[in-house]
């Protein structure tokens, strides 16, 4: 592990549920044991985080020294006081910078900031790492990325926020044309000074994250298929990003192959595919752990058995008798009898969400052939495709006679949003006249808009999620959709979306109600309340258990367990019905926490033989939970 003590900035990312929590937790004690007087900072990025869990303390958005280890802080990254925190540094300034490029006063942008910000937690938390590294807070800092689907997105901001600053820039240069038009003159103002302060720092952000030799991305794996294929898919894009990563992570390594049959046998095979992915990389293996690593000295231990892939002998080559295990009562109930048209599945990332709506959605389409079903993945890391050893897209496809499946590609949808919304609502904004007929001094303003709208915004996959299932639904060509959700910090977003676009359209209605005179469009106005019924409409979708349930997924463990509670107490809050949790990967230890979800039932899936084609498993799967 010495070759990573010249990094100041280690960041674990990975598919949900591969161990990135427990390992950056390791990580970073193993750190503070190794240099004891330096500052270590342990951050999670991640809304729905489980540092408190793992190590087994109270984590808030204020930095906790451990009492073991008291150069060690953990920090769980508080999105909306990093927000409070950057409008009372920035705030005047942006609005200042909008009004110059916009129709509207500064006033009637103040309310903006109380507005649920979509890609809020990404936003903050890359300012934050920046922020904390380039001003020598800490000596180190190990972050908890969230999943690698909005890990990407974070990552991806910083060309947002590069064409947002050249965006203000225009404005900006609007602002000094009119002024050197009507002065003679013009003199740099606190604005200029801002841009230019915000400019530097993203520069040095990207320097931070793309070119720095102190700073890697550590990517945690499981050897398991469809780990493997979303790590690939990982790699492939931090690389376009030209993010760089240190090694590969493949965690819950099984050493006693006696008792772990056809899993030893695959486990070997990935390893040995992951080190050829990896290349030149190092690829590092950590053992499945009899106990889960719960607290200092368990994560002492846990680093202490990282080894690299080249010391295990893997055996890929022996066969095993394949064995199901029996089925355990109860299963679940007819969905399509009962009326449901809408399944939203739902979990900690990897305790195994895509497998189990793959599985409800073959069950019902082999029990109702006259049915129309669709499963329709809204993760922005999709593996639906890969639980049926499929390649799906964001065209629906056949997987049988009457299930299709799918996989929401935001560009694509956004590409329609902006044709729908944006591309107007931009050229509103800025001032344009819907004739065309702006002057030549407003040029800059729209120009500005138009790169923003350009942009993939920040959070837009839950807003655009949200547009896919409402559209679905309002077409009513699908008798039963099921959705394979992201983990749970971003589905909760997906969840809070109907009310947070409709705030922003409230707010956009105000807008337009006071300067109606100036801006006319009301042609468009009518087509932003027919979004706003539609949102309506669907928020009380999501709210009506006679056709929309919940059903939870998680795994026997005691931090799994915890987020679930967690998750269900927020559903009840949002009025959305949860009569079912999957226990998955049960065995005869398991504890089936049947008083922890007020009424739902628990359905226990055992572990599964996995030396079988995806669609088998899928199959299997559905026989268990049925």
């Amino acid at each position: 592990m010495e070759l990573f003590d010249n990094l100041n900035l280690a960041m674990f990312s990975g598919k949900g549920g591969v161990g990135k929590t427990t390992t950056s937790c390791a990580f970073a004690c193993q750190w503070a044991k190794k240099f004891p007087n330096e500052k270590i900072l342990l951050i999670s990025t991640d809304p729905a985080h489980s540092l408190g869990d793992v190590l087994q303390i109270q984590v808030t958005d204020t930095p906790i020294p451990l009492q073991s280890l008291p150069n060690l802080s953990v920090r769980a990254l508080d999105a909306n006081l990093l927000l409070e925190e950057f409008k009372q540094r920035y705030g005047d300034i942006l609005e200042l910078l909008v009004e110059r490029g916009s129709f509207v006063e500064g006033e009637d942008l103040t309310p903006v900031w109380d507005l649920d910000w979509p890609g809020l937690d990404e936003l903050m938390g890359l300012l934050e790492i920046q922020r904390l590294c380039n001003e020598k807070v800490v000596n180190r800092v190990v972050v908890d990325m969230a999943p690698s689907g909005h890990t990407l997105n974070l990552f991806r901001l910083m060309d947002f926020l590069d064409t947002l600053l050249n965006s203000l820039e225009l404005f900006q240069q609007k602002y000094r044309y009119i002024k050197e038009s009507f002065a003679g003159n013009y003199t740099p103002d606190e604005a200029d000074e801002t841009l230019k302060n915000l400019k530097d720092e993203l520069a040095a952000g990207r320097h931070l994250l793309q070119e720095s030799p102190n700073t890697a991305c550590l990517v945690m794996a499981l050897p398991e298929p469809m780990s493997f294929q979303e790590t690939r898919r990982f790699l492939d894009s931090l690389e376009n990003l030209k993010i760089s990563y240190s090694a590969i992570f493949v965690n819950q390594i099984v050493i006693d192959k006696d008792s772990s049959g056809d899993r030893y046998l695959e486990q070997g095979k990935l390893v040995s595919q992951f080190m050829e992915l990896a290349g030149e990389k190092p690829v590092y293996l950590i053992p499945q752990q009899k106990s889960e690593p719960l607290g200092i000295t368990a994560l002492e231990n846990l680093i202490n058995q990282i080894s690299p892939a080249e010391s295990l002998p893997l055996s890929t080559s022996e066969t095993v008798d394949i064995k199901w295990p029996e089925k355990i009562p109860p299963g679940f109930t007819d969905f399509i009898e009962e009326g449901k048209r809408l399944l939203i599945i739902g979990g900690k990332g990897g305790v195994g969400k895509t497998t189990i709506a793959a599985a409800i959605a073959w069950e019902m389409a082999q029990r109702h052939p006259e049915s129309q079903i669709r499963t329709v993945s809204i993760d922005p890391a999709h593996s639906l495709g890969d639980a049926f050893g499929l390649t799906l897209s964001h065209e629906p496809s056949i997987i049988n006679p009457n299930l299709k499946g799918q996989e929401v590609e935001s560009d694509r949808v956004l590409d329609k949003f902006r044709e729908d919304y944006l591309w107007e609502l931009a050229e509103m904004m800025s001032g344009e006249k819907a004739d065309n007929s702006a002057s030549f001094e407003m040029a800059f303003a729209p120009k500005g808009w138009r790169q923003i709208v350009e942009q993939a915004l920040p959070g837009i996959d839950e807003i655009l999620s949200l547009l896919t299932v409402i559209e679905l639904l309002e077409e009513n060509q699908e008798d039963l959709i099921i959705l394979d959700t992201a983990p749970t910090g971003h589905l909760l977003r997906f969840l809070e979306m109907p009310s947070a676009m409709q705030d922003w359209l409230s707010w956009i209605f105000k807008l337009w109600i006071k300067y109606q005179d100036i801006i006319g469009r009301t042609e468009f106005m009518g087509r932003l309340r027919t979004l706003r019924k539609r949102v309506v409409n669907a928020q009380k979708i999501l709210k009506d258990s006679q056709k929309t349930e919940f059903i939870g997924v998680m795994r026997p463990q005691t931090g799994v367990i915890a987020e679930a509670e967690r998750l269900h107490q927020s559903l009840v809050e949002k009025e959305i019905a949860q009569n079912y949790v999957v226990l998955n990967c049960f065995t005869s230890n398991s504890v089936v926490p049947n008083d922890k979800f007020s009424g739902a039932k628990v359905v226990c899936m055992p572990i599964f033989p996995r030396s079988i084609e995806p669609m088998e498993q899928i199959k299997g799967a559905a026989n268990y939970l049925f």
